[in-house]
């Protein structure tokens, strides 16, 4: 319902009351402080809105992969966009008396529901730097994380091809 861009961004967070917080924990995983010669990114091919629920679905997704099958000091895992899109909801009122209740759409503008982030065409949503022993297990990761974003994505090696067999 959510994830096409319509209309202007609403970011503004000081003129409205209780918005959700964001869901993701952390942004880097693994070793951030060590140099990796391979890069490989996954790219959303649409431009979508992704919500922060599913962002952190397919962080820890990768994540589980990549600190089972390669160890933690072996990959450094990044989520590149940040959720600032505040996505409002008009509840309507259903059941007996309802009518009386609610106006339906007049003067309609919606309490705050979630949160996503805006996301262009071939825009990085993971990236993952590794060893080039460790490359399928990070096409891997990639992969699973893929099927968390309401869109079609794809893996695309920045970095390192030469390395690769």
């Amino acid at each position: 319902m959510y994830r096409q861009i319509k209309g202007q961004a609403f970011t503004r967070r000081k003129y409205m009351g209780g918005v959700p917080n964001s869901r993701i924990n952390q942004f880097d995983m693994g070793n951030a402080k060590e140099e990796f010669p391979v890069q490989v990114s996954l790219r959303v091919k649409t431009r979508v809105q992704i919500r922060h629920t599913a962002l952190e679905a397919c962080r820890i997704a990768a994540n589980r992969v990549m600190s089972k099958r390669v160890g933690t000091a072996n990959y450094h895992l990044k989520v590149k966009p940040y959720p600032h899109q505040v996505l409002r909801e008009n509840k309507l009122a259903t059941g007996a008396g309802a009518d009386r209740v609610s106006s339906g759409m007049r003067n309609s503008f919606g309490k705050n529901v979630s949160i996503a982030a805006r996301v262009e065409n071939d825009q990085e949503v993971l990236t993952i730097r590794c060893n080039p022993q460790s490359f399928n297990q990070a096409k891997r990761a990639l992969w699973k994380a893929s099927m968390k974003i309401p869109s079609t994505c794809y893996i695309e090696i920045d970095k390192g091809r030469e390395l690769l067999n």
